[in-house]
C-alpha cells in the first residue's frame, strides 16, 4: 500500500517583515499634519471643516462600498483616511461641502475600489479625484477668487498665476524663504513647504516612501525650470520658484510616491520621477493649465507599467 503525502501549496509572499498597512497609513497621516496644521491656522475654521469632512466622507464611502460589494470592511487599514487627507491638502479652504463629498467619492469609489481596492489602483486616487474636480468645476480652484475675502498680511495672489500671466518679472520680488514658509495662497496643505519637506524626509528615512522617486521628481523640476529660465529669463521663472509653489512639494513627497501607481525598481523610479518633474514645468510654462503637477502625475501613473518592465538582469543570465 502506497503512502499518500499531502502537500500544502500557498501563494506569495512567503515572508513577512511584520509591517502593517495601518502603520504606514498612520505615519503618512501624521507626516501630512506638518503641512495641514499650518494651513488650518492660516485659513481658519473653513479649512478645518474641509479637512475633517474630506477624511470622514472618504472613510464612509469606503465603508459603504465594502457593504454593498460584500467585501470585508477595510477602513481599519487607514488608507481611506489618508486618501481623504491628501485630497483635502489640495483643496482651497473655501471648497463647498458638496465638492468635498463628490471629490472623496471619485477618489475612493472610482479611483480605488472599482479597481479592486488598495494596491490595485492604476492612478493615485486623490490626484484623479482633484483632476476631475478641476476639469468639471475649474472655478473652485481659482485661488485668487476663492480666497479673496481672507485678510492676508502678505501677497494674496496665487504665484503661478503671476508667473503665467506676466512672466518672470512679476515674481522676482517674491522671497523664496517666504514661499517656503507658506506665505502664499494655495491648497490647504500645499503652501507650507517646510512642513512638506520635513514630513517627506521623515517618510523616506522610515522607508514608507521611495526616496528615488521624490529626488528624481524634484531634479526634473529643477532641470526643466533652469532650461526654460536660461532660454528666456524674462518670460520663465527660475527653478526655486517652481520648487516652492503650487503642488510641487506635495506631489514629490506624497502623491507621486503612492505605492500602487509607482514603479518598484530603481531605474524605472528615476525615469518615472524625472518625467513627472519635467512635464510639470512644461505644462506650467507652455501649457494651458496653471499648475501641471497633477496632470504630470497622472501621465507617469499611466506609463508606470511600461517603465516597471525595465528590470535588472537576473543573476547568472547570459548577455
Amino acid at each position: 500500500m502506497h503512502n499518500t503525502l499531502k502537500l500544502t501549496v500557498s501563494h506569495a509572499p512567503f515572508w513577512h517583515n511584520g509591517s502593517r498597512i495601518s502603520s504606514k497609513s498612520s505615519n503618512i497621516f501624521l507626516a501630512s499634519l506638518l503641512a495641514v496644521v499650518p494651513g488650518c491656522l492660516q485659513y481658519g475654521p473653513a479649512a478645518v471643516g474641509v479637512v475633517t469632512l474630506s477624511i470622514a466622507t472618504a472613510i464612509l464611502w469606503e465603508l459603504a462600498f465594502n457593504f454593498i460589494s460584500r467585501r470585508p470592511f477595510s477602513i481599519g487599514d487607514g488608507n481611506a483616511a489618508v486618501i481623504g487627507m491628501m485630497l483635502a491638502m489640495m483643496l482651497p479652504a473655501t471648497t463647498p461641502w458638496w465638492a468635498v463629498v463628490t471629490g472623496t467619492f471619485f477618489a475612493v469609489v472610482i479611483g480605488k475600489e472599482i479597481f479592486g481596492g488598495i494596491g490595485a489602483n492604476p492612478f493615485n486616487p486623490a490626484v484623479l479625484a482633484v483632476t476631475i474636480l478641476m476639469v468639471s468645476w475649474s472655478g473652485l480652484f481659482d485661488f485668487n477668487a476663492a480666497l479673496l475675502n481672507y485678510d492676508f498680511d502678505f501677497m494674496a495672489v496665487y504665484p503661478l498665476v503671476l508667473s503665467k500671466s506676466f512672466g518672470a518679472g512679476a515674481v522676482d520680488s517674491l522671497s523664496l524663504a517666504d514661499l517656503l514658509m507658506g506665505k502664499q495662497i494655495g491648497g490647504i496643505g500645499a503652501t507650507f513647504g517646510l512642513g512638506l519637506i520635513v514630513g517627506g524626509v521623515y517618510l523616506m528615512l522610515r522607508g514608507y516612501i521611495r526616496w528615488e522617486i521624490s529626488i528624481a521628481f524634484l531634479a526634473g523640476i529643477l532641470v526643466a525650470a533652469l532650461g526654460f529660465s536660461v532660454a528666456n529669463p524674462t518670460q520663465y521663472a527660475g527653478p526655486g520658484f517652481h520648487l516652492f509653489t503650487g503642488y510641487t512639494l506635495l506631489g514629490a513627497f506624497f502623491l507621486a510616491t503612492e505605492d500602487a501607481s509607482s514603479p518598484v525598481n530603481f531605474i524605472p523610479m528615476i525615469i518615472y520621477g524625472l518625467i513627472g518633474g519635467i512635464l510639470t514645468v512644461m505644462i506650467r510654462n507652455i501649457g494651458v493649465h496653471i499648475d501641471g503637477v497633477l496632470y504630470a502625475i497622472l501621465i507617469i501613473n499611466l506609463v508606470n507599467p511600461l517603465l516597471d518592465k525595465i528590470r535588472p538582469k537576473a543573476i547568472g543570465k547570459g548577455v
